[in-house]
């Protein structure tokens, strides 16, 4: 990377930790002085401020911001802001009488001034002054070209998953390319995957996963001996047995008995050819992500979202899969539907694949059918973009989404993107904590959030970390539109999967006629109100 710097005066102790994909690009403070105004320097005073000329730079240089300071007094007061433009993550160095701040300049679709204000103050006077960095518009998008964030491997083969025939399976995706199609009379720009659907996730076992296995409800069950056969510090390749005792669907003719929990089948070879548009438009049209693959990882596993296709109280309170289907996973959070491997939320298997450990904005994960890209949960360092869906409070009046019965399911929204339209009564469901059984005949309490039902858009304004109905944003730092995989952290630091997990409930953007998904009309809740007619469909 080039590196630019100029020179400012003496910058605080606090480093601001600001990211270029949370701030809008509009300042919060317009006005500054600078140090030779009167009314920012007394007369009486040796306080002095210096500053360099503004620059201009490109995206990802690496800028340093230098400044010096003289003045008599041992005591000083010092404020910097950045007043305006994309917000940058600063690293700050002092040294004597000098003091130097560094950021990478961001990318940006359209050419932008960053400014920065340093307020210095003595017991007699204090000086000010701006400075402004000008970034220029980048000529690509890395982020969007698809085709180079895949995880190609035509060389290593799955151990334990193979082909009815006995032959390898190669893990991740195989291909990954540009094409162009000719639709409609016009040209139109594709990332073309071949992938086998096969993952090539390779865990080390810690005391955590042992624990967490181990005190599975049923795991007398669940495993064949009581508990798993892994050890702490094994490397468990992509489908070794582990102990379970896992279905006969697939298990045994094509590998992985022993590495999934009851219920669900193995994976198989699904030779996945997936076309993902690069110029991916917002459809004017409601399209519901439905069951079934919604989307890719950069690795070649399939995409789910949010539900399972179970249902309670009559076909009317759908469950969520990643609640629901806690305990028919693997250790990287994944299973098999009809052989499709697949996640409905986030896994850390994968997010150690991509290199995300939340110091900075998260890599792309995958690639959603509509051509969007689908991050990881960071916004920033350390901080989680934020769900725009909340729950229910059943208790509340129906005005507020509620059904004026605490602690009783007794009502659906007619449209859960606009509580003001009320609600419509129903057949209860499962009152909250409630005992309910999955599929698999796991027990849970249906406290609130178990359902797609107990949630609504709440239609906080899209800015910084915060994220729209769709489960995405573009905050105009040169990623555009793009979706995230959501999480929470509780107060103790455990991060938990939130609704709604990964796309949707609807498509941000239009589906070509050649995508991996289509637009949900049948057995899911309604996206736009709703008439109670919700058939049970068969398990995800």
């Amino acid at each position: 990377m080039k590196k630019n710097k100029l020179t400012l005066l003496l910058i605080p102790l606090l480093s601001l930790s600001l990211s270029a994909c949370n701030s809008d690009d509009t300042s919060t403070q317009t006005e500054s002085s600078t140090s030779n105004s009167s009314s920012n320097e007394s007369s009486s005073s040796s306080l002095s401020l210096a500053v360099d000329n503004d620059q201009t730079v490109s995206a990802d240089d690496e800028v340093t911001l230098t400044a010096s300071i003289t003045t008599d007094s041992d005591e000083l007061s010092i404020e910097w802001t950045q007043t305006a433009g994309t917000s940058v993550s600063l690293t700050q160095v002092d040294s004597g009488n000098t003091s130097s701040i560094s950021f990478t300049a961001p990318t940006l679709d359209e050419e932008s001034t960053l400014s920065f204000q340093i307020t210095v103050s003595d017991d007699t006077s204090s000086v000010s002054d701006t400075i402004n960095v000008t970034v220029q518009a980048s000529e690509t998008n890395d982020d969007s070209t698809s085709s180079s964030n895949w995880i190609i491997n035509n060389d290593t083969t799955s151990t334990y998953i193979y082909q009815s025939d006995g032959t390898s399976i190669y893990e991740d995706v195989q291909s990954a390319e540009t094409v162009t199609l000719t639709e409609n009379n016009q040209d139109v720009s594709y990332t073309y995957v071949e992938a086998s659907g096969i993952p090539k996730y390779d865990i080390t076992m810690t005391q955590d996963i042992i624990d967490e296995l181990n005190s599975r409800p049923k795991a007398d069950s669940d495993f064949f001996n009581g508990a798993t056969t892994a050890e702490v510090g094994e490397l468990i390749l992509f489908g070794q047995d582990i102990g379970y005792n896992s279905s006969n669907e697939n298990c045994d003719t094509t590998g992985g008995a022993g590495y999934w929990p009851p219920g669900p089948g193995c994976p198989t070879i699904q030779e996945k050819q997936a076309y993902f548009p690069n110029d991916p438009t917002e459809t004017d049209t409601t399209c519901a992500t439905g069951l079934g693959m919604v989307g890719l990882m950069v690795n070649g596993t399939s995409i789910y979202n949010w539900g399972d296709g179970q249902t309670e109280g009559d076909g009317i309170w759908y469950n969520l899969a990643p609640i629901a289907e806690q305990y028919d996973v693997d250790i990287c959070g994944g299973h098999a539907a009809n052989g499709d491997y697949h996640h409905h939320a986030y896994t850390s298997c994968l997010a150690d694949l991509v290199g995300d450990d939340g110091s900075g904005h998260s890599p792309i994960y995958g690639y959603a059918a509509d051509g969007y890209p689908v991050y990881g949960p960071y916004e920033s360092a350390d901080t989680l973009a934020i769900s725009g869906w909340v729950t229910r409070d059943y208790g509340a009046d129906t005005s507020e989404g509620g059904c004026g019965t605490e602690g009783l399911r007794t009502c659906i929204l007619v449209d859960e993107y606009d509580i003001s339209q009320g609600v419509e009564q129903v057949e209860p469901g499962p009152a909250i904590g409630e005992t309910v059984t999955s599929l698999s005949g796991n027990t849970f309490e249906a406290d609130s959030g178990y359902f797609y039902e107990d949630y609504y858009y709440a239609g906080n304004t899209v800015t910084g970390p915060q994220l729209d109905e769709h489960n995405g944003h573009d905050t105009g730092d040169g990623k555009g539109y793009h979706y995230h995989l959501t999480l929470t952290k509780d107060d103790d630091g455990t991060l938990s999967v939130a609704f709604p997990f990964t796309i949707g409930p609807n498509f941000k953007g239009e589906l070509a006629d050649n995508s991996i998904a289509t637009c949900d009309t049948d057995g899911l809740p309604p996206m736009e109100g709703g008439d109670g007619d919700r058939p049970q469909m068969e398990g995800m």
